[in-house]
């Protein structure tokens, strides 16, 4: 499905608004409870953006489905440790912060941890880029069947900037793998 709407509605309460990306995720989580009408509860990975959680919290009351935020006020540098740790291969494909650029996309977590750590410290940047420093696509982990193999990709600039550059990678070509 594709996202057709942007963040129209960029104040921190929400309410239903035409256009907006959230109702975009209305779209789709109605679309989840036709095909299965057993799901009664949706899973969020937000840790501390409130933006996030209202968005998610407006769409789910609508539908009747209650949200699960288990990573809800995590210490993010802890739980960046955990999700390595446990076996969490992702990799980031989005960069808008101080001290991340082109050569960041593509590296894992795991490659990134000692970089994000020394950016936390010097800058403030969240570990786990709950302030939008950082994307990432989770390639692999303990839950998955098959892992995804990125076969070609390339980088796009959103917005050229000399200390902080917007950038990501555009996939031309992936694939499942078999564990």
């Amino acid at each position: 499905r594709e996202i057709r709407g942007t963040a129209v509605s960029q104040t921190l309460d929400y309410a239903e608004t035409l256009d907006d990306e959230t109702e975009d995720l209305f779209a789709l989580l109605s679309e989840v409870q036709r095909m299965h009408p057993d799901v009664s509860a949706v899973s969020v990975g937000a840790i501390f953006s409130s933006y996030q959680g209202n968005r998610v919290q407006h769409v789910c009351k609508r539908l009747g489905l209650e949200m699960l935020a288990y990573l809800w006020h995590r210490d993010q540098t802890e739980l960046l440790h955990e999700m390595i740790h446990q076996g969490v291969h992702a990799m980031l494909i989005k960069v808008a912060a101080l001290g991340l650029g082109p050569d960041d996309l593509g590296k894992t977590l795991e490659e990134m941890e000692p970089k994000l750590m020394s950016l936390h410290k010097k800058f403030g940047l969240h570990p786990c880029g709950e302030g939008g420093e950082y994307e990432t696509l989770t390639l692999d982990c303990p839950l998955f069947k098959k892992r995804i193999v990125v076969d070609e990709s390339v980088v796009v600039t959103h917005s050229k900037d000399d200390y902080a550059p917007v950038v990501y990678l555009n996939f031309k070509n992936v694939h499942l793998e078999a564990k």
